[in-house]
């Protein structure tokens, strides 16, 4: 996908990207979690759960929780209404989080990933910049979520969302984090969606009334650029799933 610079008006742009900040609300799921997602960390590790359809996980914050919207309004939901539309055998699973920060996600990617994964979409690193954050720090713990699910699931297909600062973080800095995106994006084999935000950000029409989150009718303007990045992802592994299932047939006939 080629990538291109998002112009914003810097106060707006400041404002959306302050949001992500808050963390009074959790994220919601598509459908509950399994108990084991959420149990903390030094329970004794159980089997891993398996279900018929894999998952594709949206890990981010509270753009991808849906804040302040309906758990259907969210983006991720619109997808998974879309994957039932043209009768794709994905699930969607919403891991959003209301103030997350790249560690938040690399401390959850371990529960998230004890279901098959087909596509892992990582829309995390906003509250990062937001607070200062050193860049490296963030691009490592981008690096380790994204080489954890590699490593669980080879074939997982992986997908960043990109996010910007405004300039009066320092053009340096704002510079330096626009572009982490694309880097880690490349060392994985990932794809690139350049601007999670982009055409709704600084958007009175596609905001709520506090003019920072998104409506739903922003979350629908998300929802269409996520899914042109998805759609041939998913289509091509629906195609190698039916391929590897018709080859095994073929071979019990024999």
């Amino acid at each position: 996908m080629p990538r291109k610079l998002v112009l914003l008006p810097l106060l707006s742009l400041a404002l959306v990207l302050s949001v992500l900040g808050c963390d009074h609300e959790t994220g919601r799921t598509v459908e509950p979690l399994p108990e084991a997602d959420v149990a903390p960390p030094d329970e004794p590790d159980q089997p891993k759960e398996r279900d018929p359809l894999p998952a594709v996980v949206f890990l981010g914050d509270s753009l991808t929780a849906g804040h302040g919207l309906a758990a259907e309004e969210a983006y991720p939901s619109l997808i998974q209404q879309r994957l039932e539309e043209q009768g794709l055998p994905f699930r969607v699973v919403n891991a959003g989080v209301s103030g997350d920060t790249s560690a938040g996600g690399a401390s959850r990617i371990d529960w998230l990933l004890r279901r098959p994964v087909a596509v892992l979409f990582l829309a995390l690193g906003a509250n990062d910049g937001l607070r200062g954050l050193p860049l490296g720090q963030t691009e490592e713990f981008l690096d380790d979520i994204l080489s954890r699910t590699r490593d669980e699931y080879p074939n997982a297909d992986l997908v960043v969302a990109g996010m910007m600062m405004p300039p009066n973080l320092g053009l340096e800095y704002t510079a330096d984090f626009q572009e982490l995106f694309p880097r880690v994006a490349a060392r994985h084999d990932a794809t690139l969606l350049p601007f999670l935000l982009e055409g709704v950000a600084a958007d009175p029409a596609l905001n709520q009334a506090d003019g920072i989150h998104p409506t739903a009718d922003g979350q629908r303007l998300i929802a269409e650029h996520v899914w042109q990045v998805l759609e041939p992802i998913l289509e091509r592994r629906d195609g190698e799933r039916g391929a590897d299932e018709h080859g095994a047939d073929d071979q019990t006939s024999r």
